[in-house]
C-alpha cells in the first residue's frame, strides 16, 4: 500500500510540476511531460521508489488518449463530419499513402525486406492525435485553416490505424494468415453498427434520466462509464477502444448534455493525457540512446524531414499559403501513439525484432519531443522573414468624402452602408495584416496611422465632409482626436466610444458625436428581453426610453466629475435611486393611461449615445 501511494504522489508531482515548467519555458506541457517521464522513468529515478513495470503505466495513460478522442466526437457533430469529409478522405488518405510510400522505400533502400518496410512506414506515417491537438490547443491554432486541416489527417489516421492493427499478422516474415478473418471482419462491422444504434436511440434518452435525478455525480459516472463500455465492447471484438470512444462521442454531439459530459469528462482528459505523456518518457530505453545514438539521430531526421516535406507540399496543394503550410507539416511531423501500439504487435506477431521495436520506438518519442522546439525555431524564422511594413501608404486625395480611421468591426460596418449609397471614402488602419485581409474583399484601405498629420494630409482630410474615429484602443483614439481637433477644426468627427471614461475624454476635446459602441445593441437586447418576460409593448418602449434618457443625462452628469473617484461613486448611487423612482412613476402614468415616450433619439448633431 505504502509503495502504491508513493507511486501515485511521484506521478502526482510530475504532473503538476512538468506542465508549469514546460509553459515558462516555451517548449510546451507535452515536452514537459516527456521530460518528467524520463527522470521518474526505470533508468533516473524509477529504481528508488520501486517502479515494478513503466508499460502497464503506459496501458493505462492510453485510456486518456480514448478520453480524448471523446472528447473530440463530442466536438464534432455528424453534419460537420460529412462537411469535413474531403479533407479527411482527400488530405488524410495522400498523407498516409505518400509517407508510407516513402518511408518503406528508404527503408528497402537500407536492405530491409520489402514487406518490414512498408510496415514500419505505416507505422511511422501516423501522426500523434494527444500530442499535436494537445499542441495547436496550446498556440490556439486549432481554429486556423491548418488547425482544421491537420484535425482533418489525424481524424483519418485513427480510422486508418484501427485496420492497420489488424492486418499485422499479414506483414510477419511466415506469411502466417491473419488473425482477422471474414467472420471476425463481419462481427466487427456488426459491432459498430450496433454501437451506434444503441448511442443513437438510447443514450440521450439514458442521460435525460440522470440529468433528472440532479445528481451530478452520477452525470459524470455514467459519461465515464459510456467511454468505458464502449471501449471493451470495441476490444472484445478486436477494434480500437479510441474509435469506439469517438463514435460515442459523436453521437453525443447533438445532445442537449453534450457540455456538461464535455465539462465532467475533462478533468479525467487532462489528467489521463499527463499520465500517458509521463509513461512514454519512462518508456525510453536510455541504453539505446547510448547504444546506437547516430542511427536513432538519422531515423528521427529522415522522420521529421519526410513528413513535413509531404505534408508541405499536400499542404500547399489544398490552398494553404507558405508559412500556414509550412506550420501543418511540422505540427504532424511526428510519430504517433498508434506506432507504440503497431510496434508492439508487430514485435509478437514477428514482424520486427525487439531492438528494433526499441529503436523505433524511441526514435517516435523523440520525434514527439522535437516538435515544439521546431514550432519554436518556425516562430523565429517566420518573425525574421517577415517583411517590414511600409512607413504608410498614400492614399489618394479624395474630395467631398468621408475619412474613416480604424477598420475593424465598427469601421467596416460604416463603409460597407457608405458604399451601398455611393459616397465616397478612405479607410486608414495601423494594422498591415487586416488591411492585406480586407483589401482581399475588394474595400479601398490603406496603411498609415490616422494620428499623423502628413498621413491625414495625403487622405484630403482638409477637403473631406467627416471624420470617423472607429479605432478601437482608447489612448490611440484620444491621439487621434487630438491631432484631427488640432489641425482640422472644422472637421466634423464621428467617435467611437468604448466605455463612458473614453466618451469623456473625448469631450474634452470637443468632440460631440459619439456612439459607445454596445450602448444601442445593449439596449435593444434588454428591450427583446422585458418582452420576452411578459411586459407589454408600451411598458417596454417607455421603459427603454426613460433609461435612454436618464443614462445620457448622468453621462453629462459624470462628466463634470469624472476627475473625482469619490464624487462619482457617490453620483452612481444616487442615480441608481433616481432610476428606481422614474421607473415607478412611468408604470404608474402608464396606469392612469398616458401614452408612452417615444424612443426617437433627438437630433444627432452634439449628442453622445
Amino acid at each position: 500500500m505504502t509503495t502504491a501511494l508513493l507511486q501515485v504522489v511521484v506521478f502526482l508531482a510530475a504532473a503538476a510540476i512538468a506542465a508549469p515548467i514546460g509553459r515558462f519555458l516555451r517548449i510546451g506541457a507535452v515536452l514537459g511531460y516527456l521530460a518528467a517521464g524520463v527522470v521518474i522513468g526505470p533508468y533516473v529515478l524509477g529504481r528508488y521508489y520501486a517502479l515494478e513495470d513503466a508499460d502497464q503505466v503506459l496501458h493505462f495513460g492510453e485510456f486518456g488518449v480514448v478520453l480524448l478522442l471523446f472528447v473530440i466526437g463530442l466536438e464534432l457533430r455528424p453534419i460537420r463530419l460529412w462537411s469535413m469529409r474531403s479533407a479527411i478522405f482527400g488530405l488524410g488518405a495522400a498523407q498516409l499513402v505518400i509517407t508510407a510510400f516513402i518511408l518503406a522505400a528508404i527503408g528497402v533502400a537500407l536492405g530491409l525486406p520489402t514487406w518490414q518496410a512498408l510496415f514500419i512506414g505505416l507505422a511511422l506515417s501516423l501522426s500523434s492525435t494527444a500530442f499535436a491537438l494537445q499542441v495547436m490547443e496550446e498556440r490556439g491554432e486549432l481554429t486556423t485553416r491548418h488547425g482544421r486541416l491537420a484535425f482533418s489527417v489525424l481524424l483519418f489516421q485513427d480510422l486508418a490505424a484501427i485496420p492497420l492493427i489488424a492486418l499485422v499478422p499479414l506483414f510477419a516474415l511466415g506469411g502466417e494468415e491473419p488473425k482477422m478473418d471474414l467472420g471476425s471482419a463481419g462481427l466487427a462491422i456488426l459491432t459498430i453498427a450496433g454501437v451506434i444504434l444503441v448511442g443513437r436511440f438510447l443514450l440521450s434518452r439514458l442521460y435525460r434520466l440522470v440529468a433528472a435525478t440532479g445528481v451530478r455525480e452520477a452525470m459524470t459516472a455514467s459519461a465515464l462509464l459510456t467511454v468505458v463500455g464502449v471501449a471493451l465492447i470495441m476490444e472484445a471484438v478486436g477494434l480500437s477502444a479510441a474509435l469506439g470512444s469517438f463514435i460515442a462521442g459523436a453521437l453525443l454531439a447533438d445532445s442537449e448534455y453534450r457540455h456538461q459530459i464535455e465539462a465532467d469528462i475533462a478533468p479525467f482528459e487532462g489528467l489521463l493525457l499527463a499520465v500517458f505523456f509521463i509513461a512514454v518518457g519512462m518508456s525510453i530505453d536510455l541504453s539505446v540512446l547510448v547504444a546506437q545514438p547516430w542511427a536513432l539521430l538519422a531515423i528521427v531526421a529522415g522522420l521529421l524531414l519526410v513528413k513535413t516535406t509531404v505534408l508541405y507540399g499536400l499542404g500547399r496543394w489544398w490552398g494553404l499559403a507558405n508559412a500556414s503550410a509550412r506550420r501543418l507539416g511540422i505540427i504532424l511531423s511526428q510519430g504517433g501513439e498508434f506506432a507504440f501500439v503497431l510496434f508492439s504487435v508487430g514485435m509478437f506477431e514477428g514482424v520486427i525484432g525487439r531492438d528494433t521495436a526499441s529503436l523505433l520506438t524511441l526514435a517516435v518519442t523523440l520525434s514527439m519531443a522535437a516538435t515544439p522546439l521546431l514550432l519554436l525555431i518556425d516562430d523565429v524564422v517566420a518573425r525574421a522573414l517577415k517583411p517590414a511594413p511600409p512607413d504608410y501608404e498614400i492614399p489618394p486625395e479624395g474630395e467631398q468624402h468621408v475619412i474613416i480611421a480604424g477598420f475593424g468591426r465598427f469601421g467596416q460596418i460604416v463603409a460597407r452602408v457608405l458604399r451601398a449609397r455611393h459616397i465616397p471614402f478612405t479607410a486608414l488602419d495601423t494594422s498591415i495584416a487586416q488591411v492585406d485581409f480586407v483589401k482581399r474583399f475588394g474595400a479601398k484601405i490603406y496603411y498609415g496611422d490616422a494620428g499623423r498629420i502628413d498621413i491625414l494630409r495625403a487622405a484630403g482630410a482638409r477637403k473631406a465632409q467627416a471624420f470617423v474615429l472607429a479605432i478601437d484602443n482608447v489612448d490611440a483614439s484620444i491621439r487621434v482626436a487630438e491631432v484631427v481637433r488640432e489641425n482640422f477644426p472644422d472637421l466634423p468627427i464621428y467617435a467611437r466610444a468604448r466605455d463612458r471614461i473614453h466618451v469623456h475624454r473625448l469631450l474634452d476635446l470637443g468632440v460631440t458625436i459619439i456612439e459607445r459602441e454596445t450602448f444601442l445593441s445593449a439596449l435593444e437586447l434588454t428591450r427583446q428581453l422585458l418582452r420576452g418576460l411578459g411586459l407589454k409593448p408600451d411598458e417596454v418602449t417607455r421603459l427603454i426610453a426613460t433609461f435612454r434618457r436618464h443614462d445620457e443625462k448622468r453621462l453629462y452628469d459624470d462628466y463634470k466629475i469624472y476627475t473625482d473617484q469619490e464624487k462619482m461613486r457617490a453620483n452612481a448611487l444616487s442615480a441608481a435611486v433616481e432610476l428606481e423612482e422614474l421607473f415607478t412613476k412611468d408604470i404608474q402614468d402608464l396606469g392612469d393611461g398616458d401614452s408612452p415616450a417615444s424612443g426617437e433619439r433627438r437630433d444627432d448633431r452634439g449628442s453622445v449615445g
